[in-house]
């Protein structure tokens, strides 16, 4: 990779491609069609087609797909051929603008929660004009919106769109009432920090968990963990650093914002972080790599673990969200500036976000919701369940000047000195970071840390989108019939941040004393899945994303629906990899050991005058165990057969959480225990020391 500037986006139909194979007039409307969220003629998209596809049949692709993203939370692409057949039995290669714009999967398979009937198959792709088409294994990937034929979008593209256009409309209102009249756009953009483990595929291979569930169902814990802090930005491995190498390259291709690569805290876990662009296109550029590093991970004879908490014991993994929103022209609309406390445009849209962020805290905390992500949330690894927001001190105190009715004095910047003259001296930044925070204010932009790392960033941008240009809508409502603008303004920040100041904490988020401190704000703590998913269809929400057209209220209650059903499905599958894995590798290993000591004490017997002591305490505590993972095991299948017995889904969800889940625990527990006894012989699973520690 000497030449990075000529590989990133060689596989990418963009601008530098477009531009060389467009007819001027045709590249200028289309660039004016992405810039401005429209669509393009038929006779234009017929030029686009075969331009684009000419471009792709040079670079050796023979076939088509419109990839799009169906609430599966992944991705999801039907292959047509470019081949049309001629005369004599030959064939051309042919692409319409009809075929670019607009295809027709079936639509019955897809989750749906209830927005169509197995039998209602229609469904329609709809070319994203805005993300660019790439070539992924030979096929000219076209990304597309996804909705049924009676128009509902069954996908995680479509709403996001919308979120971006609701936030545009209401943030230009804004900036119109401050003399902005050159912005003809505001636009959302995102840099998704992806986290991640890497072991070994050969061990991989040998655990069920992994590979049904993406996470380790029996283990117990390794002599060394992350305790010494030693991995955490540590030299990377060879083999780590030989896939990191290609995963780059081929991220780059893709035109992916590939820039960032570390060792993370656990064991085995890593981290890519991307430059911002669009959320959009940030959300498709984030599914690229979730799956290039899978294949990647493969040839290098590695498997890339996903789940947000693979290990019990170690660090689970997220996906930081951060967020920011400027214009077209290039303007930082959450961007401070050397006097934070007199930029009037940056404080509005500042107190806009911690209003949207308390008023709608619930449906953040839904955005990271899923059976996996309740296992991370909350264990002093990641942010806990309770919704708060990181100013920093400079901004706070700002803020609470301006609420008080005091002149901000401003902070004192003393240069960084290190007692060394080799090294240089540097400006103190006016506030610190928390990393504990789990939506925090970090320079420009707001991270946004609850996420889970497997999750598509589209969710949680379609509801921080929204809920600012709901905030928004009410500030502009009120400031365009101001007589006074300066001082409407200037007591529209002070009241929205003392009403919603509550959401403000710059301390320690992991300490029991904010969960006492938040729940005397009144500040919910939604500790599980179940607890959160009800927020995504009260009349608030429903009333939010219905006035902003984001989500119809069946759409949103189909959303619901797949999410409780995701959440169960989850946590039976997960149940019955453990009753399979208990029957067929647990118990007969626990079977052999005893057999074993069994007959070792026996024999010492028969001989006499041998101590059998050692041997006797060990069948004891193994025969014991063994007792109580029999009941355990049948207390777990006797909780599954019941789930199937409920009905309603949220009387499930509630039942797979507390019963199922609970006896699963319990299980675990005991065979871990067993683990923990037993010779290595007689262990037929790879333990998570060799796991963690299988890359070298």
């Amino acid at each position: 990779m000497k030449d990075v500037p000529a590989l990133f986006g060689s596989m990418v139909f963009n601008d530098e491609a477009m531009k060389e194979r467009l007819p001027d007039d045709v590249y200028d409307d289309l660039k004016k069609a992405m810039s401005r969220g429209m669509h393009l003629e038929l006779d234009e998209a017929n030029i686009v087609a075969g331009a684009m596809k000419d471009w792709a049949v040079e670079k050796g692709a023979t076939h088509y797909t419109h990839w799009f993203q169906p609430m599966t939370g992944t991705t999801a692409e039907k292959h047509d051929s470019f081949i049309t057949p001629a005369k004599d039995g030959k064939i051309i290669m042919e692409f319409s603008g009809k075929e670019l714009v607009r295809g027709e999967p079936d639509a019955s398979s897809f989750p749906s929660g209830g927005l169509r009937a197995t039998f209602e198959a229609r469904g329609y792709t709809v070319w994203d004009i805005s993300s660019y088409a790439f070539i992924k294994d030979g096929t000219l990937c076209i990304p597309t919106a996804f909705c049924s034929y009676s128009g509902e979008a069954l996908d995680k593209k479509t709403p996001l769109l919308r979120s971006m256009e609701a936030l545009n409309r209401q943030a230009l209102r804004i900036l119109r009432l401050f003399g902005d009249t050159s912005a003809r756009r505001v636009i959302s953009e995102v840099g998704p920090e992806q986290e991640y483990f890497l072991i070994d595929k050969d061990i991989y291979s040998k655990r069920p968990d992994l590979i049904y569930t993406g996470r380790t169902l029996f283990g117990a814990r390794p002599p060394k963990g992350q305790e010494l802090d030693d991995h955490y930005f540590g030299s990377l491995k060879p083999r780590v650093s030989a896939f990191m190498k290609e995963l780059e390259g081929e991220l780059w291709k893709l035109g992916v914002y590939a820039k960032t690569k570390h060792n993370e805290t656990a064991p085995a876990q890593h981290e890519l972080a991307p430059i911002y662009t669009t959320a959009n296109i940030a959300t498709d550029h984030n599914q690229i790599t979730m799956e290039t590093m899978k294949i990647v991970a493969h040839r290098h004879g590695l498997a890339c673990l996903l789940h947000e908490k693979p290990f019990a014991g170690v660090n689970g993994s997220g996906k930081h969200n951060n967020w920011s929103i400027s214009t077209d022209m290039g303007v930082k609309l959450l961007k401070p500036g050397k006097t934070p406390h007199e930029n009037a445009q940056f404080l509005l849209f500042l107190v806009a976000v911690i209003k949207a962020v308390d008023e709608y805290q619930g449906l953040l905390r839904v955005s990271a919701a899923s059976a996996g992500n309740d296992l991370r949330l909350g264990a002093n690894e990641a942010p806990p369940a309770i919704m708060s927001m990181f100013l920093g001190d400079e901004l706070t105190e700002i803020l609470e000047a301006l609420e008080a009715g005091t002149v901000y004095e401003g902070r004192e910047k003393h240069p960084m000195e290190f007692g060394v003259t080799a090294l240089p001296n540097f400006p103190q930044d006016s506030t610190d970071r928390n990393r504990t925070s789990p939506f925090a204010y970090t320079g420009n932009k707001f991270e946004f840390r609850m996420p889970g790392s497997s999750f598509s960033v589209a969710e949680p941008n379609i509801i921080i989108n929204t809920a600012v240009a709901e905030v928004l809508r009410q500030f502009a409502d009120i400031l365009e019939k101001s007589a006074d603008f300066k001082g409407d303004m200037k007591n529209l920040v002070k009241k929205a941040y003392g009403d919603h100041k509550r959401i403000v904490f710059n301390g320690n988020n992991y300490s029991g004393e904010w969960e006492t401190e938040a729940k005397r704000r009144g500040l919910p703590n939604l500790k599980t899945t179940v607890d959160a998913l009800p927020e995504y269809i009260s009349e608030k929400s429903i009333e939010l994303f219905k006035k902003h057209n984001v989500f119809t209220e069946s759409e949103l209650r189909s959303r619901y629906e797949i999410l409780m059903e995701s959440y169960c499905k989850t946590i039976h599958i997960e149940a019955l990899t453990m009753a399979e894995m208990a029957k067929g590798d647990i118990i007969p290993a626990c079977i052999d050991y005893q057999n074993d000591l069994a007959g070792l004490v026996d024999r010492k017997k028969a001989f006499g005058g041998y101590d059998v002591s050692l041997e006797e305490h060990l069948l004891k505590k193994i025969s014991g165990l063994a007792s109580r993972l029999l009941k355990n095991l049948t207390a777990l299948e006797d909780a599954v057969a019941e789930s199937a017995e409920k009905r309603d889904i949220f009387e499930q969800a509630v039942f797979h959480r507390d019963r199922v889940f609970g006896a699963m625990s319990e299980l675990r527990l005991t065979a871990d225990g067993l683990e923990a006894l037993a010779a290595k012989k007689y262990r037929s699973l790879p333990s998570y020391g060799e796991l963690l520690y299988s890359v070298v």
